[in-house]
């Protein structure tokens, strides 16, 4: 499981629904380097350990929020994010934000379906 950065579960069940903590790109205690790719990545990678723990698989994801710093990166974050889910298209949020924990430049948390 990725390190956490606050006080909060990695997930939560609730009936069928698992509920997954918003992720960043970080790796052994620090964001990686590289920019918003590898950010983007590592998030996603950190996201696919707390499903595992969770006993499901990105395919039962149902929603995904993307919370970003600059909305003119929302362009590269679809590709990744599209390569990631293998062209399936949960429902999703997009969301411009000031700042995030760590000065990460994205996040993203999912609600999955048991």
């Amino acid at each position: 499981m990725p390190e956490k950065v606050g006080p909060y579960s990695p997930f939560v069940e609730a009936g069928d629904l698992v509920f997954i903590s918003g992720q960043v790109g970080i790796e052994n205690g620090a964001l990686v380097e590289g920019g918003l790719e590898n950010e983007l990545k590592q998030a996603l990678a950190n996201l696919s350990s707390v499903l595992h723990a969770a006993e499901i698989t990105k395919e039962q994801i149902v929603k995904t929020t993307v919370f970003m710093t600059d909305m003119d990166n929302y362009a590269r974050i679809n590709e990744i994010y599209l390569s990631y889910f293998d062209g399936r298209k949960p429902a999703r949020s997009a969301v411009a934000v000031k700042d995030l924990p760590l000065g990460a430049i994205v996040e993203i948390e999912a609600i999955a379906h048991k």
